[in-house]
């Protein structure tokens, strides 16, 4: 399965209607195709999306969203879906209405599922549900153009939810009965839990190319669960092997950068393998620039992604935009009375143009603090003794 494009409707901490679209917009040339994944035809989708914006824009937010939806359209139910926290927000009556586009079997399919929240009349607890859900499926042979890959109004509902079906939960998407014929689903590595709790998620023992990649002075580092008991071994050349329990206290001799970098790449290969997504929330964090733009161009390289995995990422990192030579994998994100997000092809035409002095430069509005604050925080600093 490969996402095309996802809407959400309804949410009130978003301006409008959210419509994150994976398809790239733009012309394609021949050097474009091996940053690109095919996805049928002329059809191709971005291997690297980021959410680019100032702290508080809603790039978490966003990044949630997209989280929750994978889930959902994997068969999980909504509520114990972590990032379901993007609709606590909902009161008794709002709905919010998740329309989602997805590849799947020579077929683009469209999902529409429309959630609220209801409260248990004995116990009082609060909970959400799906109160109604569509699915409509059209041919590949139908789409011509880009276009008409979203327009289903000549298409037949395949099928429809039916509250009085006993066997599906109230909190599960009717696609999980397809999923469980077809034996399909998305791949998801999420990483949006690790954003402030920075320790070694992978068990294993790590490869060496990574290990002097991130950190030369280390020999090996095995962690491995034996008996629900973690065994982690950790060797520096020149130096006795250290035996540790727990992940944790690998900060005492790991950087913060390395132990990040292990969990994202290792990641990074799982989503290569089976050409799933991968989702890290401030990219930046604990790593220097060329970490992170060699994790992007690993990405974008269509002999290391072969299988077309696609890494979606927030940034406040202007100078990572430069590791794109398209406009319509990067969304610049704003909190104008709520989030809204837009592709940067929408406002600016030309790739050939240094990306980071655009962004940097405030002619996109909303990228750089506002000079009013700036001027207010500089007078209260001066003012300081």
């Amino acid at each position: 399965m490969k996402l095309l494009k996802l809407t959400l409707e309804g949410m009130p901490r978003f301006h409008d209607t959210l419509d994150i679209d994976f398809v790239a917009q733009q012309r394609v040339n021949d050097d474009d195709k091996r940053r690109l994944s095919n996805v049928f035809s002329k059809i191709y989708v971005s291997k690297v999306i980021s959410f680019v914006g100032i702290n508080a824009s809603g790039k978490t937010t966003i990044l949630k969203v997209l989280s929750f939806a994978m889930k959902m359209l994997n068969n999980e139910a909504i509520n114990n879906i972590e990032s379901k926290e993007i609709l606590t927000d909902l009161d008794y009556g709002q709905t919010v209405t998740i329309t989602s586009y997805f590849f799947d079997d020579f077929s683009v399919n469209k999902l529409e599922t429309l959630i609220g929240k209801e409260v248990n009349s004995i116990d009082g607890s609060e909970k959400f549900v799906i109160l109604d859900e569509n699915l409509w499926s059209k041919d590949i042979s139908r789409i011509k153009t880009k276009k008409s890959i979203f327009d289903f109004k000549d298409c037949d509902l395949k099928e429809k939810r039916n509250q009085n079906e006993q066997y599906l939960m109230n909190d599960v998407s009717i696609i999980v009965a397809a999923n469980k014929k077809n034996n399909r689903g998305f791949f998801v590595r999420d990483m949006l839990e690790w954003t402030d709790h920075n320790m070694i998620n992978v068990l294993g023992q790590f490869p060496k190319e990574l290990l002097t990649f991130l950190d030369p002075s280390i020999e090996y580092l095995k962690c491995n669960m034996e008996e629900k008991r973690v065994d982690i071994r950790l060797k520096f050349y020149g130096k006795d092997e250290v035996i540790m329990n727990n992940p944790m206290t690998l900060e005492n001799y790991l950087s913060s950068g390395t132990i990040k970098g292990l969990g994202v790449f290792m990641s990074a290969v799982f989503a290569f393998i089976e050409g799933g997504y991968l989702i890290i929330d401030e990219i930046e964090n604990h790593f220097n620039r060329e970490i992170v733009a060699t994790l992007i161009r690993f990405f974008m390289d269509s002999k290391m992604n072969k299988n077309g995995a696609t890494l979606l990422y927030s940034t406040h990192y202007s100078e990572l935009l430069d590791e794109f030579d398209r406009n319509d994998g990067i969304y610049i994100v704003k909190n104008r009375d709520g989030i809204f997000a837009e592709k940067l092809s929408n406002i600016l035409k030309r790739n050939d143009v240094k990306k980071s002095e655009v962004y940097d430069s405030g002619y996109l509005g909303g990228t750089v603090p506002a000079y009013e604050a700036y001027m207010a925080l500089k007078k209260v600093l001066l003012r300081v003794e």
